[in-house]
Parts: C-alpha cells; structure tokens; sequence
C-alpha cells in the first residue's frame, strides 16, 4: 500500500466518524424530544455535551496508549465498534423505557469509544511523512465532507423518523471498524513508551499551549454551530430538520473543500498567516451570520465563514504536528483532541445558555468575538513559534516521495 493509499483510507475512516456525528445534529430537537428530553435547546445542549465530555476524558488515554503499544488501527477501530454499539442502544431507548437520564449516560459511554476512532485515524495521518499540512489537509477535507454530508442526509433522516439518524450512525461506524482493520500504518521510528511516559513528555512542550488554545477557540465555534445554529435556522427562518441541515452544509462544503489547498498553502508560506489573519476574518464572518436580515444573506455568510474555517483548520492541527516529538505525537494529538472536545463543550455550554437568556445575536456576538480577541492575543506567538525551532522548519517545508 503506498502513501497516497494509507493517507486515502485514513481520510475515508476520518470522514465516515464525522458522518456518523453528524447525522444527528440537524435533527437534534426532533431527537431530543424522541428519547424524552423534550424540545427546548437546554435538553439539546445536554444531549451534546454528554457525548463530549466522554471525548474530553478519554482522547488522550486513546493517544497514549497507542504510543505505548505501537498500534493505532486496532484501538481505532475498536473504538468505532464501540461507537456503533452506542448508537444502537440510543436507539432502542424508547422501547426499553432508558429514561432521558440513562440515555445522556449511554451517550458518555459512546463518545468515550467514539473519540478513540475519531482520534486515531488523525494521528495516524500525522504519522505519515509527506508534510504535516499535507496531511493535515486530508484530515480536514475529510472532516468537513463528512460534517457536510452528514448535515444534509441527517436532516432528511430525522424528518422521516427521529431514529433513523441513529441507524445510520451506527451502521457507518461499523464499516469505518471494517476499513480500519485494513489500513497498514507508519508509526514513527523511536521505541514504544509507557502511556504515563507518553502523557508525561506533553509537559516538556509547552509550546504546544499555543495550538492547543487555538484549537479550543476554533472547535467552540463549531460546536455553537452545531447546536445553536440548528436551533437559529430553525426559529429565526422557519426551517424544518432539512433546511437546517442544507444551511449547516453551506459551511461545511466550503470548508471541507478548501482543507486540502490550505493545508498545502500552510506547508508554503508558513502556519502564522492562515492561523491569525484567518481567525480574524473567521470571527467577524461569524457575526456576519447573526446580523444577517433574512435566510439568504445568512446562509451566503455561512458559505464565507466555511471557506475562512478552512484556511485556519489544518494550518492549526499541522502546528501541533510540527512542534510535537515524534514519539509522543498520538498523546500530542490527543491533547489536541481534549481541547477540541473542550471547545465543543464551551461552545454547546456557552451558546446554548447565552441563547436561551439573551438571544440568538448575543450569542453570535460573543462567539465571533472570542475568536477575533484570541487572534489578537495570541497572535504574536503563533508567529514567534512558526519561526523558530520549535516548529521544526514544518511551516516551510516541502517533501516529495514518489509514493505521495
């Protein structure tokens, strides 16, 4: 298998996690209100924020623990077998009576296993020589066309019957489980380590604060998307679960589409433009949507802020992968992961509670802003570490192979 194979199936089992996910997001509310939590956002936000608080725990207890074995497709797909089997029981919760309580429960045990899946792939894609964006921009691509995908089939879904989104999450994790078994892998050279060693060698890289803090800010944007966006299209324009699920693919499409270039673009010029001048314009786009006077301008301003989402993704993860050590990159990932996680927590947290007391523009106001003052903050670092040693020359440079 060369390169270009392994980077192509990785991509594949990136996109199918993402599928799954976000089969459900259009059609939260009706979901929601199926497994008996009701219709409001409160319960959605709870809905969402059990599955990533399980990612927060466990993303890198999956990492480590494959530096400490030497393996990454085995656990991944591991991981997503038990992501189906989550799904499965979310949907057999009416019939066996789980009350909303349990169902919130099972959805923290899916998410510990789904993260795993999730997780892996990527780090197995930072594996691979070739240039970190390159890869990174894979990861993206995929990312976003399954975020795309999954937004626009779920709506559909969820509108013929609020559980055959979990159907269908289930099934396609189950055949990322299939593809994973398949994939061979290119773990770095340097021996195996413990996982508390894997854990403990993070501490010696501070530098990783900076992408960390980026990642967080960028995946709480996402989450607010997730979950106040469903429910802003939904009651601002009158949408039904397929019209919300078609406004969220106008981000998403530009965005997954875009990964790749950019991701490319970052190995050229360096990580710092796309990373700061793109979080700025990124956050600005996002009160764009809030202000907007009616659906059209709203979803051209969603179209805006996924293409800006792209031009920042992989530019931020490829940071990650320049400056952390090889054989401890699964816990540096899966660090990166649990901020991430983090940031979707924050982003479901403070749009869903902001939303429900202030309103739908306060919410938008605050988010978009966050990510322009995190820009503002932190640029000067990003730009300090893009050019040092730090990053290992990452930013700049070109690798070819004729396996690419």
């Amino acid at each position: 298998m060369t390169r270009r194979e392994t980077r192509i199936r990785l991509a594949i089992g990136v996109w199918g996690v993402l599928v799954s996910q976000v089969f459900l997001y259009p059609g939260v509310e009706d979901i929601v209100t199926a497994l008996g939590g009701g219709g409001e956002i409160r319960a959605g936000m709870w809905f969402l924020v059990a599955e990533f608080a399980a990612f927060v725990t466990f993303a890198s207890v999956w990492g480590a623990a494959s530096d400490a074995l030497g393996r990454r497709m085995p656990l991944a797909a591991a991981g997503a077998l038990g992501g189906a089997a989550g799904y499965l029981l979310l949907a057999a919760a009416p019939t066996l009576g789980i009350p909303f309580a349990g169902v919130l429960l099972v959805r923290l045990v899916g998410g510990a296993a789904t993260i795993g899946a999730f997780s892996l792939a990527i780090t197995a894609l930072a594996d691979l020589s070739g240039g970190n964006g390159r890869n990174m921009g894979a990861a993206g691509i995929a990312i976003g066309l399954g975020a795309a995908l999954g937004s626009v089939f779920g709506g559909r879904l969820a509108d013929a019957d609020p559980l055959y989104p979990l159907y269908a999450a289930a099934a396609t994790l189950v055949a990322v489980a299939i593809l994973f078994i398949t994939i061979s892998e290119e773990l770095p050279g340097a021996g195996r380590i413990r996982v508390g060693d894997a854990l403990k060698r993070l501490k010696d890289r501070p530098v990783l604060a900076v992408p960390y803090t980026f990642g967080f800010i960028d995946r709480m944007t996402a989450g607010f998307f997730a979950l106040v966006g469903v429910y802003y299209f939904r009651e601002s324009f009158g949408l039904d679960a397929a019209g919300a699920g078609l406004a969220l693919a106008a981000f998403f499409v530009p965005f997954a589409l875009l990964q790749y270039p950019a991701g490319i673009l970052s190995d050229r010029v360096g990580r710092a433009i796309p990373v700061t001048v793109g979080s700025i314009c990124y956050g600005l786009g996002i009160v764009a949507v809030g202000i907007a006077p009616g659906v059209e301008l709203a979803v051209l301003a969603m179209v805006a802020v996924g293409a800006l989402g792209a031009l920042v993704a992989p530019a931020t993860m490829a940071l990650v992968t320049d400056v952390a050590a090889p054989e401890t990159r699964g816990a540096a990932l899966g660090g990166f992961n649990v901020f991430g996680s983090l940031g979707f927590l924050a982003g479901f947290l403070l749009g869903g509670l902001t939303t429900s007391t202030a309103g739908f523009l306060a919410s938008f106001l605050l988010v978009g802003s966050s990510e322009v003052a995190i820009a503002l903050v932190a640029g000067r670092a990003v730009w300090r570490i893009a050019g040092s040693d730090d990053a290992g020359g990452g930013g700049r440079t070109i690798v070819s192979d004729a396996s690419e």
